[in-house]
């Protein structure tokens, strides 16, 4: 059967409807149309070849970026169960012409502002699928348009071609009598992409006649058939802005072309609708021995029984619902009550692995792409690093070549922004030669690479230019040792001139004794990376050393300028922060070390400091055997004494005690300190421990459950009680000194974990 006499063969379907896939297959095998149009960006038509090449896998995306823009771009997915993609793959086969008709890309990028596609006044989105749907009875669209389109032929062969045209042909009268009761939607945007869709079937009219066929969203078929003037769509597309663009294809993912991942035409259940399309038969048995797979997969005891079981039930429900084969409802009730014991714990895991899913598409090397794009796709494949659309850790060592090129890679792709992988937690080992990724490839980071190939044709080139602008253009000092820590980890050794020199200027410039303190550590972290990865950070060096000198001098006035409590808090993290940088810069500068300890030495003794920095000075020289266990005692009697108030008094409990230094362990062996803090907390007046008593609830609730035991015993017998009523304390109870022969004995453990 050819087109009709009166006119093109118009094929309304559902965007990613496998049913409307198959009738629109069967459709075009019975007109054998002269020449094919589909919704879809012009631009793209020069792309149309690439279908046929055996290297593209649906899903896959049009990809159409502003040329001088690439943030502003637009997708066009398509799937194997897409009516497009079925479209364009049967006219490749009968060798006829096949091209895209709807608004260029160039229009629609242009006008791709906020509010663009707003609808006009007082008009109302009418959502076809629902009013068709209450209007059979029913008060799901979903579960309609799976009776009467998606299950058309699944179970058999496939829809007949004179059924199919029949569908097609009932589907586009029940979209006009919609438009016809309720308007087409008031949207502006539509009515300019239809009067272009007109445009080009008149085009393909001069051409083949009305020997062609369209296929397109049913929403457009009413307006393609309506009887329009030349001058009337000609009006409607005057004076359209215009941008130049860039197409090309792009991985997509079953994920993506889900409702839920905010795609405008989303369905629900995409690897539901790929399995419908791909099942010729017995659709609803293959589906639930998948689901059985999986679920052994994951240790869970499924037998063929159950499959049979659960292949019965779903039909039963079919039945009693009045539907023609078993949907996704009724099978998904079944695998819960037969084979998943009526938990809806693993029917999770069928509902993200097989009705969703994270199946990948992959596109041929023929297809163009930003020469950024290009250099990526040769290391990904030299270093074995596929792109996958679910989650999964990557585990490096850095002492390994490939291994720290991978790593590298990761880096210097997210200093462009394009998020491929995310630093996680590594497990077994805080060696910094060891990296966890999290690794998760999006359609989206093609349109990322597209908007750093503007730094690079390479990935080196493209990051070491970005990170050099990134340091011109940095105002705060963090951002710039930040961004020298992300040079380091990402090998951008030329791009750290750039960097250290924005870094040297903006320290000259600060005064803020916060900000340069928060800015050390990172400045250490670059150089102990740099050492680890063999990058040279001489300069970084010397720009940090020269940081540390300036903390060293503005930090004991910036502690006794009458900070309040927050203030004083933060400063003391600050104050832990650049000890532990000055403990890694001391290893090439010995002097900064006693500098620092100096530092200290002041706070921990200078009545005007608040009494959390104070405490938290004398405890790191304690921990650094700077502070005799005499001196500690002292000063803790000081501050503790009746003349100090109580709330500074349990500030510097919290600096000294607090956090994760080991405060409750260091009072569980020295009875002396522990027996000032209890002395002094049984003195505190009434009125003042409800006061005190949040600080020194956070400062001993921190500890293990163990140690506060311990110190519970310890308080509990009192000074001079027996050490036996301590668990786990020897009679004797603990040496004053530190025991070096039991010390000795552990040296090579400790080196093997450090080491490991």
């Amino acid at each position: 059967m050819s087109p009709s006499p009166g006119g093109p063969l118009l094929l309304g379907v559902r965007h990613h409807g496998p049913g409307s896939a198959r009738a629109v297959r069967a459709a075009l095998d019975a007109a054998r149309p002269a020449a094919v149009l589909i919704e879809g960006p012009p631009e793209g038509d020069g792309l149309l070849a690439l279908a046929a090449d055996p290297g593209m896998r649906p899903p896959v995306a049009l990809l159409a970026h502003a040329a001088d823009d690439p943030g502003r771009a637009a997708f066009w997915p398509l799937a194997d169960f897409s009516p497009e993609w079925v479209a364009i793959r049967w006219a490749q086969r009968a060798g006829v012409p096949v091209r895209f008709m709807d608004l260029p890309a160039a229009h629609s990028l242009a006008a791709a502002e906020p509010g663009a596609d707003q609808a006009d006044p007082g008009a109302v989105r009418v959502d076809p699928l629902a009013v068709l749907a209450e209007t059979a009875g029913y008060d799901d669209p979903e579960r309609w348009w799976e009776d009467v389109v998606e299950h058309r032929g699944a179970g058999g062969a496939g829809s007949a071609g004179e059924e199919a045209l029949g569908a097609f042909e009932a589907l586009g009268e029940a979209m006009g009598a919609l438009r016809e009761a309720y308007g087409d939607g008031g949207h502006h945007r539509d009515l300019v992409r239809e009067a272009y869709m007109r445009q080009r079937m008149r085009a393909a009219r001069r051409e083949f006649g009305d020997a062609y066929a369209v296929v397109c969203g049913a929403w457009h078929v009413p307006a393609l058939r309506a009887k329009t003037t030349v001058a009337a769509d000609k009006a409607l597309l005057s004076g359209l802005p215009k941008v130049k663009v860039e197409t090309t294809w792009v991985p997509w993912t079953h994920r993506r072309l889900a409702r839920a991942g905010g795609y405008g035409a989303g369905i629900t259940s995409p690897g539901w609708y790929a399995h419908l399309f791909e099942a010729r038969d017995r659709p609803v048995e293959r589906w639930l021995t998948k689901v059985a797979g999986l679920l052994r997969a994951e240790d869970r005891q499924v037998s063929s029984a159950h499959v049979i079981e659960a292949v019965r039930l779903a039909e039963t429900l079919a039945v009693m619902r009045g539907r023609p084969l078993p949907g996704l409802t009724e099978t998904l009730e079944a695998v819960r009550a037969v084979m998943c014991d009526g938990s809806d714990i693993p029917l999770a895991l069928i509902e993200d692995r097989l009705v969703v899913g994270d199946v990948l598409g992959e596109v041929p090397d023929t297809a163009p792409v930003v020469p950024l794009q290009r250099d990526l796709t040769r290391q990904q494949r030299s270093l074995r690093l596929k792109a996958e659309a679910q989650d999964r850790e990557l585990e490096l060592d850095l002492r390994k070549d490939t291994d720290a090129a991978k790593s590298l890679l990761l880096h210097r792709l997210r200093l462009l922004g394009i998020g491929w992988g995310t630093p996680a937690a590594s497990r077994g080992s805080t060696g910094t030669f060891r990296e966890t990724w999290r690794l998760r490839w999006e359609p989206e980071l093609s349109v990322r690479v597209a908007e750093a190939g503007i730094w690079g044709t390479t990935v080196l080139a493209a990051a070491t230019a970005k990170a050099e602008a990134d340091a011109a253009g940095a105002e705060e000092l963090g951002e710039v040792t930040a961004l020298a820590e992300r040079c380091l980890l990402a090998g951008l050794s030329e791009a750290l001139p750039a960097v250290l020199r924005a870094l040297a200027d903006r320290a000259a410039l600060d005064t803020d004794v916060a900000r340069l303190a928060k800015a050390l550590p990172a400045l250490a972290r670059s150089l102990r990376y740099g050492d680890v990865r063999g990058t040279d950070a001489t300069a970084l060096g010397t720009v940090a050393a020269g940081l540390a000198e300036r903390i060293c001098v503005a930090l004991p006035p910036a502690c006794a300028a009458g900070l309040d409590a927050d203030a004083a808090a933060e400063l003391r993290g600050h104050v832990d922060g650049v000890h532990g940088a000055v403990a890694l810069l001391a290893d090439t500068d010995e002097g900064l070390r006693e500098r620092w300890s100096a530092v200290l030495r002041t706070l921990a003794g200078r009545d005007t400091v608040p009494g959390v920095i104070r405490g938290r000075a004398a405890r790191l020289l304690l921990d650094d055997g700077r502070l005799p266990a005499e001196e500690t005692a002292r000063l803790m009697g000081l501050a503790l004494s009746p003349a100090t108030p109580p709330a500074d008094a349990a500030g510097w409990i919290e600096g000294f005690a607090g956090g994760s230094s080991g405060g409750g362990t260091l009072l569980v062996h020295d009875d002396r300190l522990l027996g000032l803090i209890d002395t002094w907390l049984v003195g505190v007046p009434e009125r003042a421990f409800t006061d005190v008593l949040p600080l020194l609830r956070r400062t001993f609730g921190a500890y293990e459950s163990g140690v506060r035991r311990s110190l519970g015993e310890l308080v509990r017998r009192g000074p001079g009680g027996p050490a036996a009523a301590v668990p786990g304390l020897a009679p004797a109870g603990f040496g004053p000194e530190l025991d070096p022969v039991r010390a000795d004995a552990v040296v090579g453990l400790v080196r093997m974990l450090l080491a490991g």
